[in-house]
């Protein structure tokens, strides 16, 4: 199969691109800045764009029968009107454009597997979330609405739509787990504001595996949260790594203000969280490898 990934050089990005090519599939890569670095496999084809922009790559991608898209400006900083605008513009553009190059594979068996995230629900407390409940009204829940609705427009052209809901990926060498070894090292590892907002979370193997299982279930369509089915609070998350990584907190919480005056806006995503279960991927037989923190972490951090 032919496999084109926007985002393909990310965190999560490669460590898909690699579960792909394993399967024996070929892959093409789009990116702003591949630079002049050989593709790493004989199977894999590197592209320089900008996918925000309209252009030649979109005639490539119409060549390919299966299409994921990752693309976006993290989400991990401060939250200043600038940010908050770049975070909108990367998803929706991009979007949007590969959206518009599917009209050239009207009639041709097509797959779109588009990034979303389960900000998408908002914040609910200790409510268990799944993919049949509404959106929420905060900013990374109408970012991942309308990020939806951008890639809902290829169902006109007959393609395959799956809005993948990613919790906060856990792995090795990127991610949210760099950080947090980094901060849990130097004793800085203790719980956020109260510790009871929920923590969804997914491990990166197990979620290059969700790709490879929804490419085989070919009936499976619309949203799929793509989180461990075990959920923790922040506390337990924040107690795991200490655990893990064998490291002493040296204060005891991270207040509230603190975090707000730090990351604005992006603080009530880590102040709240959302309690995410996978009720679709379960309903369909997909077995995690990792469905608990500690196991996971033990992986990761090993």
């Amino acid at each position: 199969m032919k496999v084109f990934i926007t985002g393909g050089l990310g965190f999560v990005g490669t460590k898909l691109t690699d579960m792909l090519i394993a399967d024996g599939n070929k892959v093409t890569v789009v990116g702003r800045n591949p630079g002049n670095r050989p593709a790493p496999h004989k199977n894999i084809t590197l592209i320089a764009a900008d996918a925000t922009k309209p252009g030649a790559w979109q005639n490539i991608l119409a060549e390919h029968e299966t299409i994921i898209n990752l693309a976006g400006v993290s989400i991990f900083s401060r939250w200043s009107s600038q940010k908050k605008q770049e975070i909108w513009d990367s998803r929706l553009r991009i979007t949007r454009n590969i959206a518009d190059a599917l009209k050239k594979r009207k009639g041709k068996k097509t797959n779109l597997f588009s990034a979303s995230a389960v900000g998408y629900y908002g914040f609910h407390g200790d409510e268990e979330l799944t993919e049949g409940d509404n959106t929420g009204g905060d900013f990374l829940a109408r970012l991942c609405r309308d990020w939806e609705a951008e890639a809902a427009a290829a169902q006109s052209y007959g393609a395959r739509v799956v809005f993948t809901r990613f919790g906060t990926v856990l792995g090795r060498g990127g991610g949210a787990m760099s950080i947090l070894v980094k901060l849990f090292g130097l004793g800085l590892g203790s719980s956020l504001g109260s510790g009871k907002q929920w923590f969804s979370w997914i491990h990166e193997d197990d979620l290059a595996s969700i790709f490879s299982f929804l490419l085989r279930k070919k009936n499976v369509t619309g949203a799929i949260n793509c989180t461990a089915p075990n959920p923790v609070t922040n506390l337990e998350l924040t107690k795991v790594l200490n655990q893990v990584l064998r490291r002493f907190p040296l204060v005891p919480s991270v207040p509230g203000f603190m975090l707000k005056a730090v990351f604005g806006e992006f603080g009530d995503f880590l102040l709240k969280g959302q309690r995410v279960v996978p009720k679709r991927l379960l309903e369909a037989g997909f077995a995690f490898t990792y469905p608990d923190l500690t196991a996971a972490i033990k992986n990761i951090a090993g």
